[in-house]
């Protein structure tokens, strides 16, 4: 295997290497090319980031992460339709990142609902066709974090001009890696196979109203971070029910584990290094290969931008609770819809056996 190819190993695929390899020499070489990529793909984020705070404004560094994270994903994962159409499919992502969290934060919670059951939705329907390359995670958590971390005035005109900046990337680095790639589909294929009948599209269906309903819960109660109530359930709700109870587990658990974390380093750093907490974290999820332990070393970076706001002991008390919800209600309202569908699916063929 190249040093290129190297580079290409998620985490667990790095670890594996080094795990079964037998001859101490190359065992050391995997390692050493484990390590630099962390911090290089580390390196990399950080110099994203910063390049969109010192152009677009330091309160658009969260427009940088979304990009970031569209671009690794979008380097490797396709749409499952033709490549030219997965165009399309960027543009549309990105006009609803730009449009909706925006939106939903100049109206009331309700109006909010029905703002963001409808862009989570076409977020769904646009990015996740192809399921198994787990494209929600990038696109649904973009627009929570831009719903989290709104703006207004010049800085949104900035925002607006960074995301299409950061669309226009996108679309390069997509068509690039992907115009030689087999397809199938169209991107009209993506609207005449949806069908509530689907196990894909009833995903589509849960994701959409689980996450939309924590932030509108969320608030309601007049709380802060709605957005990680949000992230939590889109976290756990994944396409098959078992995979999400296990997710839920671990998704509460280690954000305890995470917090208790912090609060270790806030007391023990002098607050000079208090910024760096995010980078530690940070450099933590690139050695995670597992969910807990990513799940873990992400409450780093939330937690030092939240204890700036609200101090350090509501911020961890915030996210516990934020996050503990968000799973058990993600496994409440999972099963009721799993219900929900059996009922309309019993039903249908009911109607069936009578015409017939």
């Amino acid at each position: 295997m190249t040093f290129y190819q190297e580079l290409q190993l998620s985490s667990t695929g790095s670890k594996n290497l080094i795990k079964t390899t037998t001859d101490p020499k190359e065992r050391r070489r995997h390692i050493l090319i484990y390590n630099f990529k962390v911090y290089l793909v580390m390196a990399f984020c950080f110099f994203t980031v910063t390049a969109f705070s010192a152009v677009f404004g330091s309160q658009n560094s969260v427009a940088g992460v979304v990009v970031l994270l569209a671009l690794l994903v979008l380097r490797q994962a396709d749409f499952g339709i033709r490549t030219t159409h997965g165009l399309l499919c960027i543009a549309g992502i990105f006009m609803i990142l730009i449009i909706g969290p925006r939106f939903s934060n100049v109206v009331s919670p309700l109006p909010a609902l029905l703002i963001n059951l409808s862009c989570i939705f076409l977020l769904m329907l646009l990015g996740c066709h192809n399921v198994i390359m787990y494209n929600h995670s990038t696109f649904v958590l973009g627009y929570l974090l831009l719903l989290g971390y709104d703006v207004t005035g010049k800085a949104y005109q900035m925002r607006v001009i960074s995301l299409l900046f950061g669309m226009c990337l996108c679309m390069a680095v997509f068509y690039k890696n992907q115009k030689n790639r087999p397809y199938h589909r169209t991107f009209f294929d993506l609207f005449h196979e949806f069908t509530l009948f689907s196990a894909r599209n009833r995903w589509y269906i849960k994701l959409t109203f689980i996450v939309s309903g924590a932030i509108f819960i969320v608030s309601l109660l007049g709380l802060p971070r709605a957005m990680w109530a949000g992230i939590a359930c889109m976290s756990v709700c994944l396409p098959f029910s078992a995979d999400s109870r296990q997710r839920a587990q671990k998704r509460g658990a280690f954000n305890i584990v995470g917090c208790l974390f912090f609060i270790i380093l806030y007391h023990v750093l002098p607050t000079s290094l208090y910024p760096y907490i995010g980078v530690i974290g940070g450099i933590g999820v690139g050695y995670s290969a597992g969910y807990s332990w990513q799940t873990v070393f992400n409450t780093f970076g939330a937690l030092s931008i939240a204890s700036g706001l609200f101090g350090m002991r509501t911020a961890v008390l915030l996210r516990i609770v934020l996050n503990v919800f968000g799973s058990a209600y993600t496994i409440i309202c999972d099963k009721l819809f799993d219900r929900l569908f059996n009922l309309l699916s019993t039903m249908s063929r009911q109607n069936t056996m009578e015409v017939s």
